[in-house]
């Protein structure tokens, strides 16, 4: 970690987990400068190892607000994160077992493929929905923002989908040669519609008293202490709470089909352990270098003092389980997966889909996707070497288990 600080630019200073400025992205460098300048922002800013730019804050990012939130440094996938599973069947058996499809991997793969909607899809009638539920409930707590209230009840057909992008389900083989079951979505449209309601808010409500916070930075803030600013909030945490239920139900139909396919070829009977559900896009009001403060985590994970979570890295490569170190400087956060070298545009106008299918076949990777012609954009050479980015926040985590894609389900 080094520290960037321009006082003639910035208020505050630039925590950077990675060996030195030039590894991040000159416009990633100005966003974060952006964040430093604002008034409002407490102590630093942090930048996890695997950062780059995002809309008007990187990925990657943190900035601890004092008495205000800013919807664009929670972004648009509200409560997006990651989901996990182990199981003791050992991946030996699902390359092996041979089915009339062929392996079962394939199988399974094939199966999550159908069952779970993906991409813009999603289910043709309504899902069971417990967060859902309680929101219709409480519908006075929404009410003030209308335009948002369709969205309640559309949801219900997003339940336990995929989504896409660099969303994902995987089946994995950790060093044990057992496999594991990963995913990675959140709140779907959900999420979307009320992070830019409010973005377009705040934008309006800065414009119309003067604030300080230029425009172009797209960092227009609510502060807490006002109805616009509680109204979010309230609509942030139904967002969490539908992508974590979201990522619970995709999980169960998930373990559903891997423990029917694998009772149905082999003599084994799947159990499941150390299950993980967690997000990586968010801001929760935490105690910070002696005061309370609203830490908005951008593609980043909480890591405190041994709290497990996930960092997966790049399709067909390695992803990780780590235990927090409880890092004070990066506020208790560490990276939530590898890092974009390449936008989706660039990637798949450096590397063709058959360089990527061929790689994923040297590595014995087996896809279940609907088309292949955007396979690129979420190719593993798109993104930052993931040991990398473990080797530099060896202050924020210790990884606890290392995993290998086996088979892997994209939108």
């Amino acid at each position: 970690m080094f520290e960037y600080y321009d006082k003639s630019r910035m208020l505050i200073p630039i925590k950077i987990w990675t060996k030195s400025v030039e590894d991040i992205e000159q416009s990633c460098l100005e966003q974060a400068v952006n964040l430093a300048s604002l008034p409002f922002a407490h102590d630093h800013i942090a930048l996890m190892p695997d950062t780059h730019t995002g809309k008007g804050m990187p990925i990657g990012g943190v900035i601890a607000c004092k008495n205000v939130v800013i919807p664009n440094a929670v972004g648009v996938d509200i409560g997006c994160g990651m989901a996990f599973v182990q199981t003791d069947i050992p991946v030996k058996i699902l390359r092996e077992t041979m089915t009339g499809s062929g392996e079962l991997i394939k199988v399974i793969i094939g199966n999550i493929l159908r069952t779970i909607p993906v991409g813009f899809r999603h289910y043709g009638k309504p899902q069971a929905s417990a967060v859902l539920d309680k929101a219709q409930g409480e519908i006075e707590k929404y009410t003030a923002d209308s335009e948002l209230i369709d969205f309640i009840s559309q949801s219900y057909y997003s339940v336990g989908t995929l989504g896409g992008g660099n969303h994902f389900i995987e089946i994995q083989e950790d060093e044990k040669g057992f496999a594991c079951i990963m995913l990675h979505s959140g709140s779907r449209m959900f999420g979307n519609m009320i992070g830019q309601h409010f973005n377009r808010l705040a934008h309006k409500i800065n414009d119309q008293y003067f604030s300080v916070v230029p425009s172009e930075y797209n960092l227009p803030f609510l502060p807490v202490n006002t109805d616009e600013g509680q109204r979010y909030l309230n609509w942030m945490h139904l967002a969490m709470d539908f992508a974590f239920e979201n990522r619970a139900v995709m999980l169960d139909k998930v373990k559903q089909i891997f423990t029917e396919q694998v009772e149905k070829h082999t003599e084994f009977h799947p159990t499941y352990t150390n299950e993980i559900n967690c997000h990586h896009n968010y801001a929760s009001l935490e105690n910070h270098y002696g005061e309370n403060v609203w830490v908005h985590r951008k593609g980043a994970i909480h890591a405190k003092q041994d709290e497990i979570a996930i960092i997966p890295g790049s399709m067909g490569s390695y992803s990780y389980i780590v235990k927090g170190l409880g890092n004070e400087e990066s506020f208790l956060t560490s990276s939530h997966g590898a890092g974009r070298s390449y936008s989706r545009m660039g990637a798949m106008e450096r590397f063709s889909v058959e360089s990527v299918m061929v790689d994923l076949k040297q590595r014995n990777v087996v896809l279940g996707k609907n088309s292949k012609k955007d396979v690129a954009e979420e190719c593993r050479f798109a993104y930052k070497d993931i040991d990398t980015v473990m080797d530099n926040q060896k202050g924020l985590t210790a990884p606890i288990k290392k995993l290998f894609t086996v088979g892997v389900v994209k939108g």
